[in-house]
This record gives structure tokens, sequence and C-alpha cells, in this order.
């Protein structure tokens, strides 16, 4: 039902050098499934000399044949999906069909880098001189470390993996200890592809001790990170004092603005399912829902409704709407939430509390009348509660979606292309989706500004981290 999951290095999956391993739970039972590897520091070595003997291979395979295994690659993908996706849900907790939406846009990533990595293109530049040549050439950077999180533990994989292979470079990806069996899964269809052992390795462990060993190493020449904020500023700080170049995704607390002239009852249904999709845990989720006075009450309404007509269960039970949460601790930090914001005189709508005493389930929640001085509305609550606050002027609205140093993700709802406009122009944000949620497709720029981050994940941007920049100017004879 479930495998123990090995450590991948230079083309052979394996224990951990001491043979030390990791419980892997079942969010929804509480209950040991697996046993996870330990990578030690020898191992770690043996990934960044096999990542080094890989990046001098790979760069030399024309961008033409990496593409056809990087497309082979998600072929596999699609026709592992279902065994994929019931890993996903046994380690992860998110509802079968979301994990098998998410190992089929991990295909569709694959092959449009898989295309996009053959218009890498240099560009000629007009000389000043007779008989001199100008020109540019991109190259790939060298091996890169990744560092990903449970929450999608394919998708953040698939677009580290697949920009740095598709544009020549190899990978050391570190791998999240909570669901690992799935994005082993993703490193073992490259692989079988035709991605060479050196060019792939994937190891577990102590994240702090990974990370403070590979990104100051001076075998890895890029590091890519998507998790919390205060993490990403740590692991940043450290890539600086060692000049490699970083890309990093990192936390948001996204504002949804609701206008008067909006149409409310799309906005429910969309917004609603953003925002509770995957439990909550999405980077991305609408989490401070500003709405204006005159359609305040039918959204909270419809909001609540929506809410309260979720299934939460067993992702694996084909009637749930709702997984329930990756580990205990995001319990502890939601009823945290809870009391904070119901100390400070919020409005309990719906939920607010755990589901039972097995699994990690709790309710979709719903709160109004949030003040500003509660944690909810300061921190990203990573979970299944919406805190939804009422405006009368759209500077209002447009003042508070820019109060947090976060920018990662907004969204607004109108029927008015001038506020479609305002919205646009002034809220300080990486991605912005205006009446509906087009974000994360694999053509599209995916980042945050402020302390979400900087670099993209997606769309051509993406490619732009792992490619050097080589001036050529050559006279002749």
């Amino acid at each position: 039902m479930y495998p123990n999951v090995d450590l991948h290095i230079a083309g052979a999956w394996t224990g951990g050098g001491e043979g030390q391993t990791l419980p892997i739970l079942n969010p929804a039972t509480g209950e040991e499934i697996g046993r996870l590897a330990v990578a030690t520091r020898a191992d770690l070595d043996r990934a960044l000399e096999a990542a080094e003997r890989g990046f001098a291979q790979w760069r030399r395979v024309s961008p033409n044949d990496r593409s056809k295994i990087m497309r082979k690659a998600a072929t596999l993908l699609r026709e592992r999906n279902a065994d994929i996706a019931r890993l996903m849900t046994l380690e992860q907790g998110k509802p079968l069909n979301e994990s098998g939406i998410e190992t089929h846009v991990a295909a569709e990533i694959i092959e449009w880098f898989a295309e996009e990595g053959r218009r890498a293109y240099g560009r000629v530049i007009p000389a000043r001189g007779e008989g001199v040549m100008q020109f540019v050439l991109r190259e790939p950077v060298g091996p890169v470390a990744c560092f990903t999180p449970w929450n999608f533990p394919i998708n953040q994989a698939v677009r580290k993996i697949s920009a740095a292979l598709c544009t020549g470079c190899s990978v050391v990806l570190k791998g999240p200890e909570d669901t690992p069996a799935s994005c082993a899964a993703l490193v073992r269809a490259f692989l079988d592809a035709g991605v060479p052992g050196d060019v792939l390795s994937l190891v577990y462990g102590d994240p702090a001790a990974i990370s403070g060993y590979l990104i100051p190493h001076p075998v890895i020449r890029k590091i890519s990170f998507t998790g919390s904020t205060a993490v990403g500023k740590e692991l940043a700080a450290l890539a600086g004092r060692h000049m490699k170049r970083v890309t990093m995704e990192l936390g948001g607390h996204a504002p949804a603005i609701v206008f008067e002239d909006a149409d409310v009852e799309k906005a429910v249904k969309i917004l609603g399912g953003a925002k509770f999709r995957n439990a909550g845990q999405v980077c991305v989720a609408p989490t401070r829902f500003l709405v204006h006075d005159s359609v305040f009450d039918r959204f909270v309404d419809g909001f609540t409704t929506l809410a309260k007509g979720l299934k939460v269960g067993d992702g694996l039970d084909e009637a749930t709407t709702m997984g329930p949460l990756v580990h205990g601790r995001r319990i502890e930090a939601m009823e945290a939430l809870v009391a904070d914001a119901e100390a400070q005189g919020a409005t309990l709508r719906t939920g607010g509390k755990r589901i039972g005493n097995r699994g990690n389930f709790f309710e979709p929640t719903v709160f109004t009348e949030v003040p500003l001085s509660a944690r909810l509305m300061n921190e990203e609550p990573f979970g299944p509660v919406a805190a939804i606050q009422r405006f009368s002027r759209d500077e209002d609205a447009l003042t508070e979606a820019n109060r947090l140093p976060y920018g990662l993700a907004a969204y607004a709802y109108t029927r008015s292309a001038e506020r479609a406009a305002l919205v646009a122009e002034r809220v300080e944000t990486g991605m912005l989706g205006i009446n509906h949620h087009g974000l994360a497709l694999p053509e599209t720029p995916f980042g945050g500004v402020k302390d979400s981050g900087y670099g993209s994940e997606g769309g051509t941007e993406a490619l732009d981290a792992y490619l050097v920049t080589k001036f050529v100017s050559q006279a002749a004879f």
C-alpha cells in the first residue's frame, strides 16, 4: 500500500549511511505507514559529487534531446497517476481527486519546460566596428540545490526540477519529510525516462542541517526554496554570503477584495473553493476577505454556507471534499489563531474546533469583524480559517490589501474595468487574479514581492535564474 522511502544518490536508491529512519504518518489516522531514510553528511557529499559529474554530462546533452527525455517523464507520470495520487493522499491527506489533479498538472509543467528549454536563445549584437562579432550565450548555471515543502509534494518539486533540467543543470533535491513517497515517485519518473542517475539526487533528513551544508558548498551554484518567510530569509542570507543565485517562493496572506459591483455568488464559489482547497494549506490561498458594506451580508451568508457544506474526512473517501491537516502542529496553530481571534472580539460564524481525536481534522472556520490586531489578520493561517472584513471606501480596501509585508497573491471581484485597472496598478503583489482564480499555470510567472520572496517558478522568467549570460566579442584576425 505504501512503501518505505529511500534516498536517491548517484543512480541508486539507498538507505542513509547510518541506517537512521523517520516515521511517515497518515494524517487522517495518525498511524505510521512507512519509514523514511535520513541522509548523513557522507550521503550529502556523495550527492554533491554526483551533481558535479552529472552537470558535466548533462550540459552537453542537446536541448532537443533533453526535451525528449522530459516529455517521456511526463508520459510516465500520467501513466502512474492513480498510484501516485493514492500515495500522496495517504501521506498528505488531500482528497484523492486533488492528488490526481496535482499529478496531472505536474506532467503539463514538465512538458512546458521541456519545450521552453529548446528556446533559451542567446542573441547577436550589431558591432560598432568592421570585422567584429558580438554575441550573447546563455549557459546553465551549474548544480542546483532545491528545497521543497509538503503541501504540494509534486508540484513544488516539479517546477524546480524541470527548470533546472531543461536548461542543462543537475539537481540535488531536498524533499519534504512529511510527504516523501509522492516526491520520490516524481524523481523516479524522471530517472525512468532517461535522466542520468548523477544528474538528479533526492535526499531527506534534518532540514536545517541539509540546507546549512548544501547552500554554502562550492559545488552548488544556485538555490531554489519554497517555504516560510522566516526560514527563507535565513537561507537567502546564507546564500548571499556565498554569492549564490537564489529563487525564493515564500509565505503570503492574500487579500481578496469583493467590490460593491461584484458578482457575489461567483465570488463566493471561486474564493471559497480556493480558500479550503488542500484544507487551506496553500501559499496563494485567499485569506483576508475584504468585502464592501453593500454586499457584505450576502457574501458572508454564502461563504459560511459553503464552509458548512464541506465534507471533512479521509481523502481516500470519495465523498470527502476537505481532508485533514498534514500534522498535529497545524491543528495547534489553528487552535491558537482561533483562540486569539475570539479573545479579541471577532465573531465566529462557523467552525473553530478540531474534529474528533483521531487524525488531524479541523472544521472549516469563518470569522467576521476580526480586529487588525488579531494574529489571524497578520500571520498567514495556512489552514482552513478565513477572516472576512467589511469596507466602505475602495481606498480603505486597497490600503488594507497592502498593509502587510507579504505580496505573493491577491484577488479582486468587480464588474468595473476602471476598478480592475486600479487594483492591478495599486495592489502590491506578484500575482493577481481578477474575477477568477487563474494563477499557477505552467506558462505564467509564479512568485511574489516584499517578504513573499523574489524570482519566478513559472513562465519564461523561471528559466532566467538557471542560466548565466556570457558576452563574447570577437574580432577577425
